[in-house]
């Protein structure tokens, strides 16, 4: 029997098959409690013990970490899977695997020499700490990097601030966006250390989520993904001590150099997220269509031209943000590697825009098939159009990726992230 993640990724070894099953065993689980989730806008907290038992938490930590040994191909194999009965779940899944980039490419770092032998020591115990804490500990991370404040020249800007003190470093600033806010067992909060204005200053922090000086911004309640509890922090004078720090001055931008796409290599699975929505507007849209029927007729409303006209469409929308994604997956994964990163990058700006616009569209075409009957908040198609809305906006909008795509092929350089000075 086809596994829902097999929609997706094709050509699935035995081993990814059998990861791929256990997301598959716990879908019916997730789905359960989805309409609730969306209807109260707040994680289902049994969902991290679900997750946990089935070993998923360390779905991407290697096996000798207390993981299960998968790669990108399995992550997002997962957040498609479970994309298509709870994509608020899914992301706040995603966010938690990204955290493991904090380990995954350090090690790599380490291994390709970026690191004197006196940094290396301490990369390697935080790497290993972020590893077994998702591993053997099978403990949910939120990764914190985004921010309140916006730079119009990088994608991203780091202004929360870490200041050295005795046995540690005290955090201050605001983080806007992160699942799993007030979920997750630890976050992971990425900082500036004070005294630096480039991103040679950007610094890794385990925080309890109950330390003092955290407390929660406001409550999400956004049009969809409403149950990813994205409230972001707020950090006032929060202490972490040394040994729960990666501080090397100019860690953070070594690590991020071995990643195959742009900045922690992992971001195709947030959007296969989205494509797992559309897959399921689509095939709802489609068993609802087949199986009702006009009231004068025994034919089915599917086969009124005009809903023919509209399932094409959604055909075609679908495939194009599937194969998008297929095919970034492939540049990201393949071995020996078909681009050089920058122009691996490059498609990305372009695909997480073209795959979030296709889905968007599936569902406006998935809502004008259903009629008023499906424009109530919380009938699937109404509920798809929200979910898909999102798509739009998170990360960046799609008109910034194909502006970014642009630029890097005009300039032939890619645009700095960072905010690096030049």
């Amino acid at each position: 029997m086809k596994l829902t993640a097999e929609h997706f990724i094709e050509n699935m070894s035995a081993e990814e098959k059998q990861r791929a099953q256990r997301v598959e065993n716990i879908l019916p689980l997730l789905k359960a409690a989805a309409a609730q989730v969306d209807r109260d806008g707040e994680f289902h907290l049994p969902h991290v013990k679900t997750f946990s038992d089935a070993g998923l938490l360390g779905l991407i930590i290697p096996k000798e970490y207390g993981g299960l040994g998968g790669g990108l191909r399995d992550m997002a194999a997962a957040t498609f899977a479970i994309g298509t009965v709870c994509p608020s779940t899914a992301l706040c899944f995603f966010f938690h695997c990204s955290s493991a980039s904090r380990g995954l490419l350090a090690l790599e770092a380490l291994e390709a020499g970026l690191f004197n032998a006196e940094e290396a020591g301490l990369v390697k115990t935080f790497a290993e700490k972020v590893l077994r804490t998702m591993g053997q500990n099978g403990q949910w991370l939120a990764n914190f990097a985004s921010e309140s404040v916006k730079s119009e020249k990088a994608a991203i800007t780091i202004s929360t601030k870490a200041r050295k003190v005795a046995g540690g470093y005290l955090l201050n600033g605001v983080k806007a966006f992160g699942c799993a806010t007030g979920i997750a067992d630890q976050y992971l909060v990425t900082a500036s250390l004070e005294g630096y204005d480039d991103a040679s200053g950007l610094a890794t922090f385990f925080v309890a989520k109950d330390a003092q000086g955290v407390s929660e911004r406001q409550k999400w309640d956004a049009i969809g993904m409403r149950g990813s509890a994205t409230h972001g922090l707020i950090l006032k004078d929060v202490f972490v001590a040394d040994d729960d720090a990666l501080a090397v001055p100019g860690a953070f931008v070594r690590c991020m150099q071995m990643s195959r796409g742009s900045f922690v290599g992992n971001q195709l699975a947030s959007i296969a997220v989205y494509l797992g929505q559309a897959q399921a507007i689509y095939q709802q849209t489609l068993s609802t269509l087949t199986s009702s029927k006009f009231g004068d007729s025994d034919k089915s409303i599917a086969s009124s031209p005009m809903h023919q006209q509209l399932i094409g469409q959604m055909m075609c929308d679908l495939e194009t943000g599937t194969l998008w994604l297929r095919r970034q997956l492939e540049l990201e994964t393949a071995e020996p590697e078909i681009l050089p990163k920058q122009e691996v990058v490059k498609r990305w700006r372009l695909c997480k825009g073209i795959v979030a616009e296709a889905g968007f569209n599936l569902a406006v075409n998935a809502l004008k098939c259903t009629g008023t009957t499906g424009t109530g908040f919380s009938s699937p198609s109404a509920h798809g159009l929200r979910e898909m809305a999102m798509a739009l906006v998170q990360a960046f909008p799609a008109e910034r990726g194909r502006l970014m795509a642009a630029q890097m092929e005009v300039e032939g350089a890619e645009q700095n992230q960072f905010g690096v000075k030049r």
